[in-house]
C-alpha cells in the first residue's frame, strides 16, 4: 500500500525546528522505503558509508532516528556547544568559506569544498530527479555562504555540511522525496530557537548568520531554547516548500516522526509529517493578526448600519457586525466592529469615516487562531453548491455550505433557501465520508526546487 502514498500532500510540521536527519528520518517513518534511501547512499560510491535507522523516544512520542557511519566515524568527536542536539549537524559547523588563496581542497572529512561536493553528486549512480534535488539544496548552502564571506561560490569550503553524514542527509532526503513525489509540499512557520551560538567565527545569534540568510521570505518562529533549525534543514525547506501555514483539509494517510539526538525541556525534540490527499481547493491561509476597529453611534439612522456594514467588509474586513447599547444618559446606541487584518487596516478606518457619523474609532490588536479551510464542490438536485471545509491538523472538523449559492439555486427552482442547504450538507457530508476513495491522486511527480517541478 505504500504506493498509495505517493502524488499526493507532503506537509512538515517542524515545531521542534527542522534538521537534515530529523526529516530523513520523518519520511521513511511517514512510509518512504528504507531501501530507497540506503539505496541512494550506496549509489554515492563511497566507501564505508553506511545508514541505518532506530527507533527513538522523545518527550511523550516514539520516533524514528537516521544514524549515518562511515571509515574514521567512530573517532570524531561530538559536536561540541549543541544547544540543540538535533543531529551531527549544528551552527557550530556553519559550513563557514575558510579561504586562505592556497586553492580549493578537501580537509578531511569535515571540510569538502563545494566543488568536490558537486562531483560526488555528479557521479553518483543517483535518479535523476534525487540528484537534482540534492544539487539544489547544496547550491543554495553555497551561495548564501558565497554572499555572506564575500567570495566566489566555487571557493566556498563547507564544514560539517560537507562531512559524509550531512551528505547523506541531503542525499537521503532527496531520494525519500524523488521516491513520494509531492503533488504539494506545505509547512508551518518554522521554529528557529532563541539565544547565542558558538560557530567557528565566534558566538552568534540564533538564527545563523547561514540559516538566517536561507530562510529569507519564511515565515519562522523565535521559540524554543538553543538553535533548533540547523543551515540543512532550513536549506531543505528553502527548496521545497510550496506554501506556509497549516495543512489543507486532508484525507491522511499516513504520519511520520522524525527524532532528534537528544531531549529538550521545553517540547518533543520530533519532526512530524503529515501525507494525505487534500480536499478541494485550498483557500488562502487567514491572517494571525487582527485589527478589531469599533465606533459607538448614537446619531445615525439605523438605515444606514447595512451599508456601512458593507463598505468595511468591501474594505478587507473579514467580519463586521452591530450590536445594541445603551450608553449614558440613557441613550440608545449602536456598536459597529469590524476585524481587519493589519494590511487593509487603513482602509477599514477610511470606511468607518465616510461611511458613518463616527469622529472616531478605537483600535485593539488581537491575534487569533483560525482552522486550514478549502473549497469544495457538491451536486444538488438544485445544481452546484461551494461548501467551505475546516480542518485542524488537516482532519476536517466541519463542511458548511455557501449561502450565496444557495439562496441563488432556491430563487431559481422556487423552494425555501434552507431545502437546498439541508441537500447540500447532505452531499457534503457523504463526500467526506468517501474522501479517500473519490479524491483524485493525480500523477505522482518528482519534486524540484520551487520554480522548477513539473506541470501537474
Amino acid at each position: 500500500m505504500k504506493r498509495a502514498l505517493q502524488g499526493l500532500h507532503l506537509h512538515l510540521e517542524p515545531t521542534s525546528g527542522i534538521a537534515g536527519d530529523m526529516a530523513v528520518a520523518a519520511l521513511v517513518d511517514a512510509g518512504v522505503p528504507a531501501k530507497v534511501v540506503t539505496d541512494a547512499l550506496g549509489a554515492m560510491g563511497v566507501e564505508g558509508l553506511r545508514a541505518r535507522f532506530e527507533r527513538r523516544r522523545r518527550g511523550a512520542f516514539v520516533g524514528r532516528a537516521f544514524v549515518v557511519s562511515w571509515p574514521g566515524s567512530a573517532r570524531r568527536s561530538p559536536r561540541h556547544g549543541d544547544a540543540h542536539g538535533h543531529d551531527r549537524e549544528h551552527a557550530h559547523e556553519d559550513h563557514h568559506d575558510h579561504d586562505h588563496g592556497h586553492g580549493v581542497a578537501a580537509h578531511g572529512d569535515d571540510h569538502r569544498d563545494y566543488a568536490e561536493v558537486k562531483r560526488l553528486l555528479g557521479r553518483a549512480r543517483l535518479d535523476a530527479d534525487a540528484r537534482a534535488l540534492a544539487s539544489d539544496i547544496f547550491a543554495r548552502i553555497a551561495h548564501v555562504e558565497a554572499a555572506l564571506h564575500g567570495t566566489r561560490v566555487d571557493r566556498v569550503t563547507f564544514h560539517e555540511v560537507g562531512a559524509y553524514d550531512s551528505i547523506a542527509d541531503v542525499v537521503g532526503v532527496a531520494a525519500a522525496l524523488a521516491w513520494l513525489a509531492p503533488a504539494s509540499i506545505g509547512s508551518l512557520p518554522l521554529v528557529v530557537g532563541t539565544g547565542r551560538v558558538r560557530t567557528a567565527h565566534g558566538e552568534l545569534p540564533v538564527p545563523a548568520p547561514a540559516t538566517a540568510a536561507l530562510l529569507r521570505g519564511v515565515p519562522v518562529l523565535a521559540e524554543g531554547q538553543g538553535e533548533l533549525t540547523t543551515p540543512t534543514g532550513a536549506a531543505i525547506v528553502a527548496a521545497i516548500v510550496d506554501t506556509f501555514g497549516p495543512p489543507p483539509p486532508l484525507s491522511i494517510e499516513a504520519i511520520g516522526y522524525g527524532a532528534g539526538t537528544r531531549e529538550l525541556a521545553d517540547r518533543p525534540n520530533v519532526l512530524r509529517v503529515l501525507v494525505g490527499a487534500p480536499f478541494g481547493r485550498a483557500d488562502a491561509p487567514a491572517a494571525g493578526e487582527i485589527v478589531r476597529v469599533e465606533a459607538n453611534l448614537d446619531d445615525m439612522s439605523p438605515q444606514l448600519v447595512a451599508p456601512l456594514l458593507e463598505a468595511l467588509l468591501a474594505a478587507g474586513a473579514v467580519d463586521a457586525w452591530s450590536t445594541p447599547i445603551v450608553m449614558k444618559k440613557g441613550r440608545p446606541a449602536l456598536e459597529v466592529t469590524a476585524l481587519a487584518p493589519p494590511v487593509a487596516l487603513a482602509e477599514v478606518q477610511r470606511a468607518f469615516f465616510r461611511h458613518s457619523t463616527t469622529l472616531g474609532v478605537r483600535l485593539l490588536p488581537m491575534a487569533r487562531a483560525v482552522l486550514a479551510r478549502a473549497f469544495e464542490t457538491v451536486a444538488t438536485p438544485y445544481g452546484a453548491v461551494r461548501v467551505k471545509l475546516g480542518a485542524l491538523d488537516g482532519e476536517i472538523l466541519g463542511a458548511q455550505p455557501e449561502f450565496e449559492d444557495c439562496r441563488r439555486l432556491a430563487a431559481r427552482a422556487q423552494v425555501p433557501v434552507r431545502v437546498v442547504m439541508a441537500a447540500a450538507t447532505a452531499a457534503a457530508h457523504g463526500l467526506l465520508a468517501g474522501a479517500t476513495a473519490a479524491t483524485p491522486r493525480g500523477r505522482a511527480r518528482a519534486p524540484r526546487a520551487k520554480g522548477k517541478r513539473r506541470a501537474r
